[in-house]
């Protein structure tokens, strides 16, 4: 299984990959300003961008391209409950206090409605990267 999964990986096309690591980083600066500007959440460090967009989501992404939206969206939601609940729970996450998110949904499901929104980054990030790829492919492939 672990083979399977490892070949997977290795199997993505090396502009494919180019394609999820920019897409995935330049989310993750938006989505950490975002975080910063509504005063949600933020990373306690910028560079947990980089560990956090492309060395975790974009290999489940990976993993996970090629499933139907609602599949990729459930095992998303699995990994990212996993990564939010740890965020929070190791203080590498830090939540504004009384945030919009919080009085929405009060601070003590505030992880939970995290990782059900991030959950669908899996599928559409999927699509995105698809889409932007066979653009720039095809007009390579046409020269």
């Amino acid at each position: 299984m672990i083979k399977d999964l490892i070949r997977k990986l290795r199997s993505v096309e090396r502009g494919r990959l180019l394609t999820y690591i920019i897409v995935y980083f330049a989310w993750g600066i938006l989505m950490h300003h975002v975080g910063q500007w509504l005063e949600i959440a933020k990373f306690t460090f910028w560079w947990q961008v980089i560990s956090t967009y492309i060395l975790y989501m974009v290999p489940i992404s990976i993993l996970l391209r090629g499933y139907p939206f609602f599949t990729q969206y459930a095992y998303g939601l699995v990994a990212m409950a996993a990564l939010e609940f740890g965020g929070y729970a190791l203080g590498t996450s830090y939540i504004y206090p009384d945030n919009i998110l919080e009085k929405w949904f009060t601070p003590h499901t505030f992880a939970l409605a995290m990782a059900i929104f991030f959950a669908l980054y899996f599928p559409i990030g999927n699509w995105v990267v698809n889409r932007i790829y066979l653009l720039f492919s095809d007009k390579n492939s046409k020269k």
